[in-house]
This record gives C-alpha cells, sequence and structure tokens, in this order.
C-alpha cells in the first residue's frame, strides 16, 4: 500500500514547488504533520540531536509549531556560532549540502533537496541593522513541541516584530504577529513579555485586529 509519504518520498522538493498541484498537496501533507518538510525536519532534529549540536526552529516552522498554519518552502533554524560550524564538519556532506557553492548558512537536505537556512544568536532580524532585539542563544527562550525544540511564543513575536518593522520587505512578519494575535487569543498583557522596542508596535497590531473584531461582530437587535 502507498502512503502519502511515499509519494513525495523520491521527488525533488523544487519539482514540487513548480507545480502548483503538487505543492497544495504538499501543504495539505504538511499541515497533517506528514510530507517532505516534516520528514526533513525530524531527520534534521535526529542529527542535531545526535551530533550535540543545540538549536530552535524559527520561522515559518515555529509559527505552525505554535498553531498557526502556514506553509514554509525552507526550514529556518537558530543555532550558535560554534553549533553552525560543527553542522558544516560533521553533517556536511553526510545527508546535507551547501546550498549554492560557498554558502554558509544555507543548506539542502541531500535527497529531497529541501532548503535550510541557520541564523546564528547574536544576529539582527529583518535588515540585520543593529537594533535592541537580537535572535538569543538556542538553548534560550525555547520550548519541546511535538519533540522539537522551537523559539518560545513570546520571542517569536518579538523577533517577527523586530523584523517587521525594519522595512517594507519584512512586512508579512507583522502579518505574521497578527494571525498569532487571532489564532492565539493574545491580549495586551503579552507586551509585557517584549522587549520595549517592539512593545507598541504589538499593542497597535492588537488594537486593530480588537477594533476589527468589534465592527464584524453581530449589532444588536
Amino acid at each position: 500500500m502507498t502512503t502519502a509519504n511515499d509519494v513525495t518520498a523520491n521527488r525533488d522538493f523544487e519539482d514540487v514547488l513548480a507545480s502548483p498541484t503538487l505543492t497544495y498537496e504538499e501543504g495539505l501533507r504538511f499541515f497533517r504533520g506528514q510530507g517532505m518538510a516534516n520528514d526533513t525536519l525530524h531527520r534534521l532534529v535526529d542529527d542535531l540531536n545526535a551530533h550535540g549540536i543545540d538549536y530552535s526552529v524559527i520561522g515559518a516552522v515555529a509559527l505552525n509549531q505554535h498553531g498557526y498554519r502556514r506553509f514554509t518552502e525552507d526550514i529556518a533554524l537558530l543555532m550558535s556560532p560554534e553549533g553552525l560550524e560543527t553542522f558544516r564538519r560533521e553533517l556536511v556532506g553526510r545527508g546535507y549540502r551547501p546550498a549554492f557553492q560557498g554558502a554558509t548558512k544555507k543548506f539542502r537536505q541531500t535527497d529531497q533537496n529541501l532548503p535550510i537556512k541557520i541564523i546564528t544568536s547574536g544576529e539582527y532580524p529583518g535588515d540585520g541593522r543593529p537594533k535592541p532585539v537580537r535572535f538569543p542563544e538556542p538553548g534560550e527562550h525555547s520550548v519541546v513541541i511535538d519533540g522539537v525544540k522551537t523559539v518560545d511564543l513570546a520571542k517569536l513575536i518579538e523577533l517577527k516584530l523586530a523584523s517587521g518593522m525594519s522595512g517594507l520587505a519584512r512586512l508579512k512578519d507583522l502579518a505574521d504577529v497578527q494571525e498569532l494575535i487571532r489564532v492565539k487569543g493574545l491580549d495586551e498583557q503579552m507586551a509585557e513579555r517584549l522587549d520595549p522596542f517592539v512593545r507598541d508596535k504589538y499593542l497597535g497590531l492588537y488594537e486593530a485586529i480588537a477594533q476589527a473584531g468589534a465592527q464584524n461582530a453581530p449589532g444588536e437587535e
């Protein structure tokens, strides 16, 4: 009997993304915890644990871990610079390869060609320019969800806000925060857990959602 995972087991992820039908089918499998991205994620986590490399998932995978369902075309990881060096030394050539010649932080899983992006602690989100919010050490601000170390909700929101505030090209990060507020039913108290640099932006997004909800609520008879 052929399973859903068997259907894409020998496919190249880029070929899947090139087809709207295959992308849609892969998205459905992804949201069920199956498919190429989840398969790569769990194999990657096993490899990182086996080699003692600390990590946290960030980006769209973290959004999904926290309950906001959004398809992703890569797996983004937070590592320390030392962890990244260990990854390059011990795992590149053993199931992973550089995404292009000379790449040091972008890789692909060898079998299915799925992209893996690594951010190192101390980097600045968004445009990379100095700001009060930085990516933390992978062992900080993390929670284990379904066996996968994931940046915790407050830090994910903080990083997304700092990124989204850095320019028009990053406005999608602000939209992600809005969806997290809506899906998770977050309130003003979350702002207290965030860096002051992003608190007003969070409250502005929260108020916009609250106002939209009030306008869409059924009127009184």
